[in-house]
């Protein structure tokens, strides 16, 4: 009986190679990020209270319970996922609840409960998305459902009145009673699954080149019309709204995903050079974008439009190489401190070396989503994890360069880092999203079944069968 056994083995399938998951590589870094994030909430109590309060344990059982339980949903629905990912956006948004308790202690305010009750909901989403998304390439059947629901969401905000939609000067939110949703962190996704689809089944449309100019293949007139289309919505959206943060970062995708199907810089340039045009054209519309920019010009000016970046910049100053330490500066002076200058309050107490951790720490996150990208084996998956992985580098970009004055200041969050619950929702969508790619990325495939050869009629033996009686 056992020779029958063992012949069926070798000839049926093989079964489909385990590998290394690298789950016990997540869970240890998990727990240094917690570790982290404990000593750092610690050093902010002895600081400000000059003991530990019971808050403390309460903030580090709530991260643990949640961030395990992200682990535990990661080992089941996408085990072979980079192990890197998860751990670094676990640390990034301890790291900001920590400095959101630092100025709740200051300013009497109790923004890191409601924080951890969206973070909360944001994993939630984030176990569903694993759930029920077992194929990023899925979404693509969606493509067009996708851009439009993604372009209405962009749109929104700006042609609704201006008591439910406007704060701070620009129309980026929907605001129902307390709650306010910031349309934009969700259309993001949304577009860029719409852009991946769309440029797989059209890529012959953007490498095609037309007449050359000083040695420079442009592309051909008539195939202009896709950016010239995206030029237009991000111009209109960011005269609409009054901001060109949202403008920037829409187009930003558009361009980066047309060159990661193309390969050709030269509509990096061309796409630039109409932004350029259209954002000139914006600070001739829109006064609010015309007192950024003045502001951005002259931050160190006694204008009131300027007093939250005058005294960011004086707060980083103040933070030097070393920073002042976890609790001991002042960056609740700074007004909305805790969410759009998060990162200034961050670089005023640990310093230019622990704000350059930070910005490292982004870094390695979009790289690991561009390894996933990279690796995966369809052209849909490439360009959809390539635009994930991008988007937290440009949006990085925006807030860190807008609060800093590198350029004027945007409406746009500092990710997993600022208090705001739109954008925890969304990026945490955006990360399930990118564990999804990266799990198809990195698992293995299954050997196709080996082909049973059957022996010609002519060689075939004779079998002798009895008939039944």
């Amino acid at each position: 009986m056992a020779q029958p056994e063992a012949a069926s083995e070798t000839h049926g399938s093989a079964p489909a190679p385990r590998g290394n998951t690298r789950r016990g590589t997540e869970l240890t870094m998990l727990v240094f990020s917690a570790a982290i994030v404990t000593v750092a909430i610690m050093l902010v109590e002895i600081s400000q209270e000059n003991t530990v309060t019971r808050q403390l344990f309460y903030y580090g059982a709530a991260y643990l319970a949640l961030f395990g339980g992200a682990h535990l949903a990661v080992r089941k629905w996408a085990p072979y996922a980079d192990p890197l990912i998860l751990p670094l956006v676990a640390l990034l948004n301890g790291l900001g609840i920590v400095m959101i308790h630092r100025i709740d202690i200051a300013s009497g305010s109790s923004y890191t409960i409601r924080q951890i009750v969206w973070l909360t909901l944001s994993l939630v989403l984030f176990l569903l998305v694993l759930i029920f998304v077992k194929d990023h390439r899925l979404l693509a059947k969606y493509s067009f459902t996708c851009g439009f629901v993604g372009l209405a969401l962009l749109a929104l905000p700006g042609v609704l009145p201006s008591a439910i939609s406007e704060a701070t000067g620009a129309k980026l939110w929907i605001k129902i009673g307390p709650l306010g949703v910031q349309p934009s962190e969700f259309a993001k996704i949304l577009l860029m699954v719409f852009f991946a689809s769309f440029l797989v089944s059209k890529r012959d449309l953007f490498t095609t080149a037309g007449r050359k100019f000083l040695n420079v293949e442009l592309p051909r007139p008539r195939d202009l019309m896709p950016i010239l289309v995206a030029w237009a919505a991000a111009i209109g959206i960011g005269v609409l709204e009054k901001d060109l943060g949202t403008s920037l970062l829409f187009f930003g995708i558009v361009l980066v995903m047309i060159y990661i199907a193309t390969e050709r810089a030269i509509w990096v340039v061309l796409g630039l050079s109409l932004f350029a045009g259209g954002a000139f054209l914006a600070f001739q519309l829109v006064g609010r974008v015309q007192d950024r920019v003045n502001g951005w010009l002259n931050p160190l000016s006694e204008d009131d439009t300027v007093y939250q970046l005058r005294e960011a910049l004086f707060g980083l100053g103040y933070g030097g190489i070393g920073g002042t330490g976890l609790g001991n500066g002042s960056p609740e002076r700074v007004p909305f401190s805790f969410s759009d200058f998060i990162v200034t309050s961050l670089g005023e107490e640990l310093g230019l070396v622990g704000l350059m951790a930070i910005f490292m720490m982004y870094l390695m996150l979009m790289m690991r989503g561009l390894r996933s990208a990279l690796a995966v084996r369809d052209s849909f998956g490439k360009l959809f994890g390539g635009g994930l992985s991008f988007v937290l580098a440009l949006q990085l970009f925006v807030v860190a360069g807008g609060v800093t004055g590198l350029i004027p200041l945007t409406g746009l969050t500092a990710l997993f880092l600022a208090y705001g619950g739109s954008s925890l929702l969304a990026n945490y969508i955006l990360i399930a999203f990118l564990l999804r790619i990266s799990d198809a990325a990195r698992r293995p495939q299954t050997p196709a079944k080996p082909k049973q050869q059957q022996a010609p009629i002519a060689e075939a033996h004779t079998e002798l069968v009895e008939r039944p009686r």
